[in-house]
């Protein structure tokens, strides 16, 4: 008897500028799996882990710790050989393999390289891209967070960092989530989207989201099988041989317990607004409460939340990543942090 070749497991690759709302559409995604087997790849900007360690502790079925692999201090589209095709190789040889594999990339990632890195041998009979969905900050499109000002545009050989990685987003997407789509009116949200339309390739559908909402069934069944047609998903950076990211930095900034959240919050928001900090998150070691408390913050909005108590022998610290533009003053903003 010969037996049916094996099906490819799909995955699908969740990008998005930094603060679109990845990983809470990853968290809806495992939240509402079905009862897949769905395993995920977290990859960060920075050397402090925060998003895989929300997922890992959000509590939900598909949540499951041993399902979660964390890849920080990087982007996925400059280490695909060292460090993500090796994780692909171990989540595939399982003994009971996913069917399915979310990989949530940094803000600051271009999603091609990552797809190409499907067409190698190693992975390309096991696993196919179904698709590569891009998460927009809608409010972000509509501040003109990556437009181009007068003033760049006057210089004669000028280029735009935060632009180029947000259209390559769109460019390799085969959805795209129009994201925090409540916090903006009808014709905002209409000019946004047309905006974004105008960036896309033919037949992408743009979906208007809140909290990254979306239905888990239609999202994870495009079967774009993008790594075979990568030619027409064009790129800023193609005719390069390799990406860094010299255009941006992080640091984390460390503090013991935090006796006034909303004086810090104030502090944070002085930072962000002086330093034009483009992403802030992390951790917060709150007195008197026996759970930590979670900040994330998008240009000026911040949200906080106690997400689970701190676990026995963990250290109680207050954490925070930084991430903006080449060129922060370090010092500057540890000190308004600080107080």
């Amino acid at each position: 008897m010969i037996r049916p070749l094996a099906r490819k497991v799909p995955a699908t690759v969740v990008t998005g500028f930094l603060g679109a709302g990845k990983t809470t559409l990853v968290r809806h995604l495992l939240e509402n799996a079905g009862g897949r087997r769905i395993a995920l790849i977290v990859n960060e900007f920075g050397d402090v882990g925060v998003d895989g360690d929300l997922l890992a502790s959000c509590g939900a079925a598909g949540c499951k710790e041993e399902d979660i692999v964390e890849l920080a201090n990087g982007c996925l589209c400059c280490t695909v050989a060292d460090e993500f095709l090796p994780t692909m190789q171990a989540l595939l040889d399982r003994p009971n393999p996913p069917e399915h594999i979310l990989i949530e990339t940094s803000g600051l990632a271009l999603p091609k390289p990552l797809v190409k890195a499907f067409q190698w041998p190693e992975i390309r009979s096991r696993v196919t891209v179904d698709g590569v969905v891009a998460v927009v900050d809608s409010c972000a499109v509509a501040a003109g967070r990556f437009a181009d000002t007068p003033e760049m545009m006057a210089q004669p050989e000028h280029d735009n960092p935060l632009e180029e990685v947000f259209e390559d987003q769109l460019l390799c997407a085969d959805m795209v989530l129009l994201n925090k789509a409540d916090l903006l009116d009808a014709a905002e949200l209409d000019r946004v989207q047309a905006e974004v339309a105008a960036a896309l390739r033919p037949g992408v559908k743009v979906v208007r989201t809140t909290r990254s909402a979306v239905d888990s069934m239609v999202l994870l069944g495009l079967s774009a099988a993008a790594e075979d047609d990568l030619a027409t998903r064009p790129s800023h950076h193609d005719s390069e041989e390799g990406h860094d990211h010299d255009d941006f930095e992080s640091f984390a900034v460390t503090l013991g317990t935090i006796a006034d959240p909303e004086a810090l919050a104030e502090r944070l928001t002085a930072a962000i607004a002086a330093h034009d900090i483009l992403r802030l998150k992390g951790f917060l070691a709150v007195e008197g409460k026996a759970a930590r408390q979670v900040v994330q913050a998008v240009g000026a909005r911040i949200e906080r939340w106690f997400d689970r108590p701190w676990k026995s022998g963990e250290e109680k610290l207050s954490r925070l990543v930084v991430i903006g533009q080449k060129g922060l003053d370090r010092s500057a903003i540890e000190a308004i942090i600080a107080g």
